[in-house]
C-alpha cells in the first residue's frame, strides 16, 4: 500500500511538472495558465488510460464475478487516491494562475471562484476519498474485485472530454477533429458511465442464474444506493454534453438562409 502511493505521489505531480516544462519549451508564446490547464488535461488523460487498462484486466481475470479476486483491484485504488490530491491543489493552481493573469491577486477572491467553478468536481474527488475508497479497499470485504474493474473503466471517456478542452483552449472548435471527438466523447461516456450500470446488473444475474429485473432484490440495499450516487451524476454530465452536442452540428443561421 505505502509503495503504491509513493509512486502514485511521485508520478501524477511529476508528469504534470514535466508536461508544464515541456509545453513552456516548445511553446513559448502560450501564457503559463494555458500550458498548466493543458497539462492537467495530459495528466488526467493519462490517469484515465491507466485505469481504463486496469479495469479491463480485472475484468477478464474474475470469471466468478462475486468471489474471484485480482490484486490490482485494490492496488489501483491506492494509485489513484494521490491522483485525487493531485488533481484538486492542480485545479486550485490553474485559477491563481489564471486570476493572477487578470491582475486580481486577493486570495479569497481566488479561493471563491475556484469553489465556485469546481464545485462539482471537487465533490466528486471528497467522495470518492472519504466514501469509495474506504468501501473499495475495507468495507466489502473480500468480494467485488470485478465490479472494483467495472468502476475502473468509467474512465475510459476522460481522454476525449480532455481532448475536446484543450480544441476549445486552442480555439479550435471549428475543426473536423473537434466533431470528430465530440462523437467519440458521447459514445465512451454512454457506454462506460451510463451502460456500465446495465452491465455490472446483467453480469451479477447471469452469475446467479438470475433475471436483470430480480438482481435488485437479492442485493444488499446499499449496493443500490451506491450505485444511484454513481450514476446520478453521470446523468447529470451526459445531459451537459448532450446539450453541447446538439449546438456543435447546429448549423449557423446564415447558412440556414443561405
Amino acid at each position: 500500500m505505502l509503495h503504491t502511493l509513493a509512486w502514485g505521489s511521485l508520478f501524477f505531480p511529476g508528469l504534470f511538472a514535466l508536461s508544464t516544462w515541456a509545453l513552456r519549451r516548445a511553446r513559448p508564446e502560450w501564457t503559463y495558465y494555458d500550458c498548466l490547464m493543458i497539462s492537467t488535461r495530459l495528466v488526467s488523460s493519462a490517469q484515465a488510460v491507466l485505469a481504463t487498462g486496469s479495469g479491463i484486466i480485472i475484468i477478464f481475470h474474475c470469471k466468478d464475478v462475486v468471489s474471484d479476486r485480482y490484486w490490482l483491484a485494490r492496488e489501483y485504488v491506492w494509485f489513484l487516491v494521490p491522483y485525487m490530491v493531485y488533481d484538486t491543489y492542480a485545479m486550485y493552481l490553474c485559477e491563481w494562475y489564471r486570476t493572477r493573469e487578470q491582475n486580481r491577486r486577493d486570495s479569497r477572491t481566488i479561493f471563491r471562484n475556484y469553489l465556485s467553478k469546481n464545485r462539482l468536481m471537487i465533490t466528486h474527488h471528497v467522495v470518492i476519498l472519504l466514501a469509495l475508497v474506504p468501501i473499495a479497499q475495507k468495507l466489502r470485504g473480500e468480494q467485488g474485485d470485478f465490479f472494483v474493474g467495472c468502476i475502473f473503466t468509467a474512465e475510459l471517456s476522460t481522454p476525449f472530454v480532455s481532448l475536446g478542452k484543450i480544441l476549445i483552449q486552442l480555439k479550435q472548435q471549428h475543426t473536423l477533429l473537434y466533431k470528430v471527438n465530440g462523437i467519440l466523447t458521447l459514445t465512451t461516456f454512454f457506454c462506460c458511465r451510463i451502460l456500465l450500470f446495465p452491465f455490472m446488473y446483467c453480469s451479477y444475474g447471469q452469475q446467479m442464474k438470475l433475471s436483470p429485473f430480480q438482481v435488485p432484490f437479492r442485493i444488499p440495499f446499499f449496493c443500490n444506493v451506491a450505485n444511484v450516487f454513481l450514476i446520478a451524476p453521470q446523468i447529470y454530465w451526459f445531459s451537459l454534453l448532450c446539450k453541447k452536442a446538439a449546438g456543435l452540428f447546429d448549423t449557423p443561421p446564415a447558412e440556414k438562409d443561405g
